[in-house]
């Protein structure tokens, strides 16, 4: 038996902007904010969940996500089809987002999986995906996965 992701905690410049941007654009509920020892916290989940956190923003960090240090390369937000895809495609996109790539791209070349690639309000490298649907959708390098690469 190998154990299951419980939450993913980031650290993040300013918990305001990054609650706002998980928060309203992203559509996760807060189910809990704190302080302890000067650190400001929120724990963020499913709105219609269970009350368990899903990720933990942690107000600690001195700069923007640095790709090129240890730890995490990205964080995969998985939803049921690819038109929830493109809805948070256009939301990201009003909220003034940039794209790693141009619009659903596939996990590589003829997968049925794939979806956005964008980065957060401190850089985290973040991806929502659909496990199927998108076939017909470009893959931006022919023999490599596409989240590797962004």
């Amino acid at each position: 038996m190998t154990p299951r992701t419980g939450h993913i905690g980031l650290n993040v410049t300013d918990l305001d902007r990054s609650l706002a941007f998980y928060r309203d654009v992203l559509g996760f509920g807060v189910i809990g904010e704190g302080k302890a020892e000067e650190r400001r916290y929120a724990f963020l989940g499913s709105l219609s969940g269970d009350g368990r956190p899903v990720l933990t923003l942690w107000q600690q960090a001195q700069g923007p996500y640095d790709n090129t240090r240890a730890g995490l390369h990205h964080l995969a937000l998985e939803v049921d089809s690819v038109e929830q895809v493109r809805e948070y495609e256009t939301a990201l996109r009003a909220y003034g987002v940039e794209f790693a790539y141009e619009g659903v791209v596939a996990h590589r070349e003829g997968s049925a999986s794939g979806g956005i690639f964008f980065h957060d309000p401190d850089g985290t490298r973040l991806e929502i995906y659909t496990p199927s649907g998108v076939e017909e959708a470009p893959a931006p390098s022919a023999s490599a996965p596409t989240c590797g690469f962004f």
